[in-house]
């Protein structure tokens, strides 16, 4: 079984992390604030329906903590933007191996073959043919 090869360890990274700063990051701020204050008051109303004998609120007594936790998790994404995929890029990417370059290139050619030798269809659905009609 023949080894994959691995990228070049001193090539630049593809992308460099970015973390969101200024009005955009305030504005992130202000959206996860909202969010939380309506999920807290939200749970606290469902808390107090679901003591006061309404079954069918104890699960959104659990649902607005859940949704919370969602909104935190999604805040930290758009404020750290492109930190995630920075992580799938440190690990080695496998490249091809050499003996099946040829190989591949071979396809490729084939399907350029292919597709140049494919007869476009004409509007009213039959194949036209490749050589020019006389007119």
């Amino acid at each position: 079984m023949h080894e994959v090869s691995r990228v070049d360890q001193d090539s630049p990274p593809e992308s460099v992390p970015r973390r969101l700063s200024g009005v955009d990051a305030i504005k992130l701020h202000l959206t996860l604030l909202v969010g939380l204050s309506l999920c807290t008051a939200a749970f606290w109303f469902e808390l107090s329906r679901a003591e006061g004998g309404n079954s069918l609120s104890w699960a959104y007594v659990f649902e607005w903590p859940l949704l919370a936790i969602f909104g935190i998790y999604m805040w930290w994404n758009f404020l750290h933007e492109g930190t995630t995929g920075l992580r799938r890029n440190r690990r080695a990417k496998p490249t091809m191996a050499p003996e099946y370059s040829g190989m591949l290139s071979a396809w490729q050619e084939y399907q350029r073959e292919l597709a140049a030798s494919q007869k476009p269809p004409t509007p009213d659905g039959d194949v036209e043919a490749k050589t020019e009609r006389p007119t």
